[in-house]
C-alpha cells in the first residue's frame, strides 16, 4: 500500500469517527423527543428547535464538574473557607451599601432579611462577578442527554429555558450560566426563573443576568414562596453527647426536612445552646473541623435555605455569611 493511500485511509477514518461522535444534538433521539413534546404541547416551531439543537454542544467539562460537587468532596472547614473570607465579606458590605434602599424594600415586602438576600448572591456568584461561563443550552443539553442519573430533571429544565427564551424574546444561544444551567446573580435554574423571578425595578423587564435590583427582588420572592418565616431563629449551635446515635444527623439531601422536635433531639443528647421552643421541628447536623466536629440544630428557616441548594453545608455558609455581613453593616 502506497504512503499516499495510507494517508487517505487514515484521514478518512478520522473523519468518519469525528462525524459519528458529533458534539451537537439535532440528531439525538432524546432531543427529538423534547422537540416533539415542545411542538405538541407548547406550540413551538419544529425547524427553530432543530436549529437550536444543531448548535447545542456536548461538553465533557460539564460532566466532570457535576460528578465532583464541593459539598461531597471537601470537609466543612475547607468548604466554609471558600465562601467565608475577608474578600467575600468586603464585597458583600459594598454590595449591601450600594443597594441598601432596594434591599430594605425587599425585606419589607417579602419579610426576608436583607443580609440573607445578599449572602445568597454572594455565595452563588460573588455578587455577580462569577455568574458562569457556559452557554445554558450546552449545559442543559449535555446533562439532559448525557447524564442519566439526573436526566429527567435537566430535561425539564431544558424545556423551561426554551420556553422562557421564547416568552421573554431572548436568543437561547445567548444565555450564559453555570455548568448546571443556573443563571444570573442568584443562579436561578430556568424553572425558578419562570416561577420566582420578578421585575423589581418596574422597567417591565425581568432581568436576573444584568440587573442586580431584579435579582434582589427575585431572591427575596423565592424565599417567601418557599415559606420563610419572618423573625424566627434560623439555626442554633448545639452540643452533642458521646452517646448520640450517628443516625440522627443529616447525611444527605433526603435528611434535610425537619421531622423531630428540639425536645426529641435533646433526649438523644443534642442540646441547643440557644433557647428554642422544645416543640419546634429541627434537623441535627455535625460538621467536620480540623480537630473534631461542631454541632448545630437547623430550624424551619434553615430548611428554607436548603431549598435553594439541597446541602446543609451550603445553607450554613449562607447563614454564617449573612451574620458576618449584618455585623458589619449599619442598619
Amino acid at each position: 500500500m502506497s504512503l499516499r493511500l495510507k494517508i487517505i485511509l487514515v484521514v478518512s477514518c478520522l473523519w468518519t469517527a469525528l462525524s459519528c461522535a458529533s458534539d451537537n444534538y439535532d440528531a439525538n433521539p432524546s432531543a427529538q423527543v423534547v422537540i416533539d413534546e415542545l411542538v405538541a404541547e407548547e406550540g413551538f416551531d419544529r425547524e427553530q428547535l432543530v436549529a437550536v439543537f444543531a448548535q447545542a454542544e456536548r461538553k465533557d467539562s460539564i460532566l466532570k464538574a457535576i460528578a465532583r460537587p464541593a459539598e461531597k468532596t471537601k470537609p466543612w472547614y475547607e468548604y466554609r473557607a471558600i465562601f467565608l473570607n475577608d474578600k467575600r465579606e468586603d464585597q458583600g458590605v459594598e454590595f449591601f451599601n450600594r443597594y441598601r434602599v432596594e434591599l430594605g424594600r425587599a425585606e419589607r415586602e417579602f419579610g426576608v432579611p436583607a443580609e440573607i438576600i445578599v449572602a445568597i448572591i454572594g455565595v452563588e456568584t460573588s455578587y455577580g462577578r462569577v455568574a458562569g461561563s457556559y452557554r445554558v443550552i450546552d449545559a442543559l443539553s449535555t446533562l439532559a442527554f448525557d447524564y442519566p442519573p439526573r436526566s429527567p430533571f435537566f430535561t425539564s429544565e431544558l424545556k423551561n429555558v426554551l420556553i422562557l427564551s421564547r416568552d421573554q424574546d431572548i436568543d437561547p444561544m445567548s444565555l450564559m450560566g453555570s455548568y448546571a444551567g443556573a443563571m444570573g446573580y442568584g443562579q436561578f435554574m430556568p424553572s425558578s426563573y419562570r416561577n420566582y423571578a420578578i421585575d423589581f425595578d418596574n422597567d417591565d423587564i425581568v432581568d436576573i443576568w444584568n440587573n442586580p435590583v431584579d435579582a434582589i427582588g427575585s431572591v427575596a420572592n423565592y424565599f417567601k414562596q418557599h415559606g420563610w418565616r419572618q423573625g424566627e431563629i434560623t439555626v442554633s449551635a448545639a452540643t452533642a453527647a458521646n452517646s448520640t446515635p450517628e443516625a440522627i444527623f443529616v447525611k444527605s439531601r433526603k435528611d434535610l426536612k425537619p421531622t423531630r422536635t428540639v425536645a426529641e433531639f435533646a433526649a438523644e443528647g443534642v442540646v441547643a445552646k440557644t433557647k428554642l421552643n422544645p416543640e419546634a421541628l429541627a434537623t441535627a447536623m455535625k460538621f467536620e473541623q480540623k480537630d473534631g466536629y461542631e454541632y448545630w440544630l437547623g430550624l424551619h428557616n434553615f430548611y428554607v435555605i436548603t431549598r435553594y441548594n439541597h446541602s446543609a453545608m451550603y445553607a450554613m455558609c449562607v447563614y454564617q455569611l449573612s451574620q458576618a455581613l449584618a455585623a458589619r453593616v449599619a442598619r
